[in-house]
């Protein structure tokens, strides 16, 4: 007997397409475990010294099972890079208030960078290994070119950060603002390199928050004496 709706075998198109969204979900879940077991591989052994057969245990899976999500190392290392830096850009897009003084928005900007990668150490030594050396791991160069067009978009928010002082004359205008840019975030990635792995645990978040604050005063003195 024919019933409207159903399917030969007995399933209809609603549960057809509810078993496809539930191996989707199945998918990207185990596409989420991979990166993670990666990124704690990453961080503890360093690129290099990692392999997909080291992924593959970590994660518990075979290595074949890696290479049905992603195509070698370098596209893993890759995808942990942009997907946590998307994260953190989400934290900052919005973070520019008209309503705060340049300076403020700057305190505060530096405030979410600090607090960032207090909470994710491992983000931040992947993250510094990649902008020290520049692609050290041998990406394509699209793969390369997306990491660095994602950073740049964290960093747009101190430009404009900058640009707003300048017209409320908060900031001269012989301010060089790609400088000062640099500036800014060369500052912050150094006293955060400084203290994140070194010294007690247990005062490591006070110093680098502490050291933050003072050095972004000294920073924010000097943009208004240029």
């Amino acid at each position: 007997m024919f019933v409207p709706g159903r399917r030969p075998g007995g399933t209809t198109g609603r549960e057809v397409l509810g078993s496809e969204r539930r191996r989707e979900r199945e998918k990207e879940q185990r596409r989420n475990a991979i990166l993670r077991s990666a990124r704690k591989e990453f961080f503890e052994k360093g690129f290099r010294a990692v392999t997909v057969d080291s992924i593959a245990r970590r994660s518990e899976l075979s290595k074949g099972a890696i290479y049905l999500y992603f195509k070698s190392k370098e596209e893993i290392y890759a995808q942990i890079l942009l997907r946590d830096i998307d994260k953190f850009h989400e934290k900052v897009e919005s973070l520019l208030d008209p309503s705060r003084s340049a300076s403020d928005n700057l305190r505060r900007y530096a405030e979410v960078y600090a607090a960032f990668f207090i909470s994710d150490r491992e983000l931040f030594r992947i993250f510094m290994n990649f902008m020290i050396q520049h692609n050290p791991v041998n990406f394509t160069p699209n793969i390369n070119d997306h990491i660095v067009r994602s950073t740049n978009q964290t960093v747009v928010v101190i430009e404009q950060i900058l640009q707003m002082g300048i017209e409320r004359g908060e900031f001269p205008r012989t301010l060089d603002i790609r400088v000062c840019r640099n500036a800014l975030w060369g500052l912050l990635n150094g006293i955060i390199a400084l203290h994140l792995f070194t010294g007690r645990e247990n005062t490591r978040e006070e110093r680098v928050r502490n050291q933050v604050r003072g050095g972004l005063e000294v920073f924010i003195a000097g943009l208004r004496s240029v």
